[in-house]
């Protein structure tokens, strides 16, 4: 196998991180799901301010990601879909999905943000990935991978840069 074929393989897998229904494509009500997920996890209501952003934010990484990726307009993204469209057109530019998830990931640490710092700690951070179906050891480590500083805390830039590196990179 190649490193094409393993980077395609790669980035297919992750499709399933945005499959929140596992039904085989990713649709508007995967952002949601997820969105609700993280607001029952912190106890933050939909009509707060933080539920409203959150809200707003999926929205907008779904409008972005279809913008870029729904090829046959059916809005849904299938696999296939996911990997050409996503991948070749944002492979040499992981900082345009970078800005695709700015919103959704921003509105989540303020969700995860426990002391209205503007930052998550680590294990806010563990939750919401747990939340959102990620794998208990995987949670773990990508939390603990975010917090560059070793500060116990992670920040918008810290996460989105790792956000679109795990997305959108050949790094494993």
């Amino acid at each position: 196998m190649d490193a094409e074929d393993l980077y395609q393989r790669r980035i297919a897998s992750r499709f399933a991180a945005f499959d929140q229904d596992g039904n085989g494509y990713i649709s508007r009500e995967d952002f949601t799901t997820a969105a609700t997920r993280l607001l029952e996890e912190f106890g933050t209501s939909f009509r707060s301010d933080k539920g409203q952003a959150l809200a707003g934010g999926a929205e907008a990484f779904w409008q972005g990601l279809a913008g870029i990726a729904d090829v046959d307009g059916d809005q849904r993204v299938s696999r296939g879909e996911f990997v050409s469209g996503a991948v070749k057109r944002l492979r040499d530019n992981p900082d345009r999905f970078a800005e695709i998830a700015r919103p959704f990931v921003r509105a989540l640490l303020a969700v995860a943000d426990q002391d209205g710092d503007g930052k998550a700690g680590t294990a806010e951070v563990e939750r919401a990935l747990l939340a959102l179906g990620v794998e208990s050891h995987t949670a773990a480590l990508a939390a603990e991978s975010l917090d560059l500083d070793r500060s116990g805390l992670v920040d918008e830039e810290e996460a989105v840069t790792a956000f679109a590196r795990y997305f959108m990179t050949q790094e494993p």
